[in-house]
């Protein structure tokens, strides 16, 4: 035996480690070997999880959707309070775990690139439906629930295209 202990590396880690390459540099920076390079290991442990970069990136913007949106508005115990307090905890998760952290990356992404376009609106469009919902339990309607629903999404570091109520 070498006595060279082996790295292994999740197909999480090679998302993380894509959201921060593209946060830092944008996604032209986003390649295999870097990102071997970043995570310590052979480029080869890459195609263990993905068949290619463009297949990276996909999921880059799936695990973006699931684990800085999702992982909020489902959240049963975030989903079970009254709607002030879920509003007020769905803002303190996204605070306390950064959870806006790369929103602007996906946005600037977004605007060269049709598949992160659509990811970035799907996602912002699961966040205004969040808070829309709560708003709409207590008791706001027409006008007034969109401008609330907006204005509390206008802190995001992000503005998209608003389309009429459905």
């Amino acid at each position: 035996m070498s006595g060279k202990s082996i790295i292994r590396v999740s197909r999480d880690d090679w998302l993380k480690a894509g959201l921060r390459l593209l946060a830092a540099q944008g996604v032209q920076s986003v390649k295999i070997d870097r990102l071997a390079r970043d995570l310590g290991v052979a480029k080869t442990g890459f195609y263990w999880h993905f068949a290619n970069r463009q297949a990276l990136l996909d999921a880059m913007l799936e695990f973006w959707e699931r684990e800085y949106t999702e992982v909020v508005i489902q959240n049963p115990t975030i989903s079970a309070l009254p709607p002030t307090e879920r509003l007020q905890a769905a803002n303190e998760m996204v605070d306390d775990y950064w959870l806006t952290e790369y929103d602007l990356a996906i946005a600037h992404w977004a605007l060269h690139d049709e598949g992160a376009a659509e990811a970035l609106e799907q996602a912002y469009k699961i966040r205004l439906d969040f808070v829309r919902q709560a708003f709409r339990e207590l008791g706001f309607t027409g006008d007034d629930l969109e401008m609330r629903t907006l204005c509390s999404c206008a802190t995001s570091p992000v503005r998209l295209k608003c389309s009429a109520p459905s």
